[in-house]
């Protein structure tokens, strides 16, 4: 397997940039829900 990996590319910065996106997309979600949970919450 290791020998089919691209040797230009930088996977150490590829991996740090999905589990960025990943984190900031599951605490986005998170944040959501809750201001939806509070909204609901409030307005009815």
């Amino acid at each position: 397997m290791a020998e089919d990996l691209n040797p230009v590319m930088d996977y150490d910065e590829h991996n740090k940039t999905y589990k960025m996106f990943v984190g900031l997309t599951k605490w986005g979600t998170i944040a959501m829900v809750v201001l939806l949970i509070v909204m609901a919450l409030t307005l009815l």
